[in-house]
């Protein structure tokens, strides 16, 4: 122990040494806050929508009782569904910085309201905020690389290395120990600073030390490539060169890169399309008889096709189903669009064996699961309770049941955890 306190004080000599640790330190702080609030204030929205829900339905019922009418009550009322934040999401936001995580929606044609806000490619959305997962794969290589590029050639350059090398307990044991300090002080101001974070958020406790365990691969890998590059023999500057080189191609180039070829390799069209492709069937309901409509919508309900037959007025029964008729038109382009994002996102999950830095990003969000797949569980769970909306709502406009008060109170709401 009186060596390694011996090179902890030779290291607190080193003022750019102690000043990249205390940034390194202040950077994941930082980072650690900035998530924390934006989970906080996303949790505090969410906790806002059982009054605002219920404030929005008490208005619509004022006005629907008057008539009864449940067909003005499917259309008129918005039911709130939302996607809360995991333990973890405070540390790698992922997706949730540009993904919606509340969705209003009515007793209509449900893909449109879905994709309408899908402006974006989610599954090539780069890591922009900054947060916890950013310090670590974008920054921290380069606080390795600012301790480690001249850990031998800088004693070389000084005179120095024979001597350290004949000293006893030098040589190899000497730079092992100056290299497991400089990876246990880079760990600290990354590790610790999450696991307090970890433990304000209630992270399990496996989870903290997965994590914990990433951080300490992934700054191996680059203590190890720093080695490496030592062993070359070359200047500080010329290491410093390389490793910086090496940064920005293992970090920034090839994941670009490789982005460009797998979005080239499995082409995804938008969202937006869906939307646009369902509402040109919703509006093409307007100019044909009403009877193919209907054909069309009991040829899928046949459970409902015993309800009494359209009149000359307009009824809500009609509207419903061609919205209906317009879900189910668009269900193969929905699959496949689905199925391209899921090809897309196992084509970067696998390129992330080969690169740590898009493995790191990847695993982190997949843990706090802000990652593709937690989009599109999100997206099942709304289908799943946009289909018990209709199903409610059928029930009473098909067979012109009166819709009250009471109505709207045995009305589906959603569940997050239960899945809609």
């Amino acid at each position: 122990m009186t060596l390694w306190r011996h090179e902890l004080r030779l290291l607190l000599r080193q003022r750019l040494s102690v000043l990249a640790l205390v940034l390194l330190a202040l950077l994941t702080v930082a980072a650690l806050g900035t998530g924390m609030a934006e989970v906080a204030r996303q949790r505090a929205a969410i906790a806002a929508i059982p009054p605002a829900q219920a404030e929005d339905i008490g208005a619509v019922a004022d006005y629907v009782v008057r008539t009864k009418d449940a067909g003005s009550a499917a259309y008129y009322s918005f039911h709130a569904t939302w996607d809360a934040p995991a333990p973890l999401a405070f540390a790698a936001l992922g997706m949730r910085d540009v993904a919606p995580y509340i969705l209003r929606v009515r007793a209509l044609g449900l893909e449109a309201q879905i994709y309408d806000g899908d402006t974006f490619n989610p599954e090539v959305a780069l890591p922009g905020r900054f947060d916890f997962a950013f310090v670590l794969v974008f920054l921290a290589p380069l606080f390795v690389i600012a301790l480690f590029h001249d850990l031998v050639s800088g004693e070389r350059e000084a005179g120095r290395q024979r001597m350290l090398d004949a000293l006893p307990r030098g040589g190899a044991a000497l730079w092992r120990r100056r290299t497991g300090l400089r990876l246990i002080l880079l760990w600290a101001a990354l590790g610790l600073p999450f696991a307090v974070a970890a433990a304000v958020e209630g992270v399990a406790v496996g989870v903290v030390l997965l994590v914990l365990g990433v951080i300490v691969a992934y700054l191996l890998f680059w203590i190890g490539l720093a080695v490496l590059v030592g062993q070359l023999r070359w200047s500080s500057v010329a290491n410093a060169a390389t490793l910086a080189a090496a940064w920005l191609v293992l970090v920034l180039i090839v994941p670009t890169l490789g982005n460009v070829v797998i979005d080239r390799a499995i082409p995804v069209g938008q969202g937006a399309e869906i939307a646009l492709a369902q509402r040109e069937v919703v509006n093409h309901a307007w100019d044909i008889p009403r009877e193919a409509t209907m054909r069309r919508f009991y040829a899928t309900h046949p459970e409902l096709a015993d309800s009494p037959p359209l009149g000359s007025d307009f009824h809500y029964k009609w509207y419903l189903a061609f919205h209906q008729n317009g879900d189910e038109s668009v269900a193969p382009k929905v699959q496949a669009y689905r199925a391209a994002l899921e090809r897309r996102d196992r084509a970067g999950r696998a390129f992330g064996w080969v690169l740590p830095s898009v493995g790191v990003q990847a695993l982190l969000t997949r843990l706090a699961r802000t990652d593709l797949t937690a989009q599109l569980a999100y997206q099942d769970r709304i289908r799943a309770f946009h289909a018990r909306l209709r199903s409610f709502y059928y029930g009473y406009v098909f067979y012109d049941r009166p819709f009250g008060r009471d109505e709207f109170r045995r009305a589906p709401r959603f569940d997050d955890q239960a899945g809609g």
